[in-house]
């Protein structure tokens, strides 16, 4: 009997840490699972993805070489991440239901693994999810706020919620050859990314972070997204009066992990820089540009000191929540250690479902 073959289809090949985590996280529970499976990932870079995962990887863009990959596969995964949303247009909802529609035209099961869905505004981009995932689709959710959105659209199939799969990972044995070259061990780690808004929230940030480092801190930033976030951290220490350091964007996500683990305190804008934290038992101040973030950071009982959209907060505000999150245990706790067996349990789901 031929090993089952699953399609992955996602934001990957983009080189965004986060979405690079997901994937990563996908195949190491998929593998745990099934060690035979064989998997083939829809990607931007698809030599980067084979070569980096150990997978087979296919153009993203090459509609004919997805067709044919799906008439083959028994399945597709589609997620996880933000897949399905138009805030940054509807070009998104249109390629990931037209990949799914894809597999249903080939009469394939369509498994949605740990998504976060929306923001999804136009009549459009609402007609087209809700004809995508009703019907032959099993759906699982990150928050409780997607599963929200889909019924409110008219997707009338059961749904269940689960962890996002980066909280999966497992970073004991996970080190990072940077970090040892600099010799930190006193230190605070941020990740910033950019933001439409008349609020100045890179200012209050280099502001809240002089204070720490003029205290004894080392300020380390980690960029996500390669060279945008890369160039988001500097503008940042730019704006800084003391030293700050930017780990380069381009060290792999476990050494990224590592770095956030051994930090003492993460200030973070990406969703994943948050999880990372998490998964490393570290605490965390969340500065919020979107509902994902404050349903996370809810879920971990940790704080939001404000959003980059709204000017309420200052950087005596963010100063305070840094010193409250630095001073408070932030233990191995129960809901932590629940979301990290749970996220493994997903990938069971997947396969039960697509081996049917």
């Amino acid at each position: 009997m031929s090993p089952l073959h699953v399609v992955l289809s996602g934001y990957f090949g983009f080189h965004n840490t986060g979405d690079e985590a997901i994937l990563l996280s996908m195949i190491k529970s998929l593998r745990k699972e099934d060690p035979d499976i064989r998997i083939t990932v829809l990607s931007n870079d698809p030599i980067h993805t084979s070569e980096t995962y150990e997978v087979e990887a296919a153009d993203r863009w090459n509609l004919k070489q997805i067709h044919l990959l799906l008439s083959q596969a028994d399945g597709l995964i589609s997620g996880g991440g933000s897949l399905l949303q138009d805030a940054t247009g509807i070009k998104s909802i249109i390629y990931y239901t037209g990949v799914i529609r894809i597999a249903k035209l080939w009469r394939k099961p369509v498994f949605v693994y740990a998504q976060g869905m929306g923001p999804i505004n136009s009549f459009l981009g609402k007609k087209l999810v809700k004809g995508a995932l009703n019907k032959n689709v099993q759906i699982t959710v990150r928050d409780e706020e997607s599963m929200g959105l889909l019924k409110e659209i008219g997707v009338r199939n059961s749904m269940e919620l689960v962890p996002d799969p980066v909280m999966a990972l497992e970073t004991n044995t996970l080190m990072s050859f940077w970090l040892e070259e600099k010799k930190l061990s006193h230190f605070i780690t941020v990740s910033v990314r950019d933001w439409p808004t008349s609020v100045d929230y890179k200012e209050k940030i280099a502001l809240a972070l002089d204070a720490f480092a003029k205290s004894g801190y080392d300020i380390v930033f980690v960029p996500m997204h390669g060279e945008y976030d890369e160039q988001t951290s500097l503008e940042v220490t730019e704006l800084m009066t003391e030293k700050a350091h930017i780990a380069p964007q381009y060290v792999p996500i476990e050494e990224k992990i590592a770095i956030v683990k051994k930090s003492e305190l993460l200030v973070g804008m990406r969703l994943h820089s948050l999880i990372f934290a998490a998964i490393g038992h570290i605490p965390f101040v969340a500065l919020s540009y979107d509902p994902k973030i404050d349903s996370f950071a809810k879920i971990c009982d940790q704080p939001v000191a404000g959003h980059v959209s709204d000017d309420a907060w200052t950087e005596q505000d963010l100063v305070d929540t840094m010193e409250r999150a630095l001073t408070d245990t932030y233990a191995k706790s129960e809901a932590i250690v629940r979301l990290q067996k749970e996220a493994d349990d997903t990938a069971a789901i997947a396969l039960n479902y697509l081996s049917r």
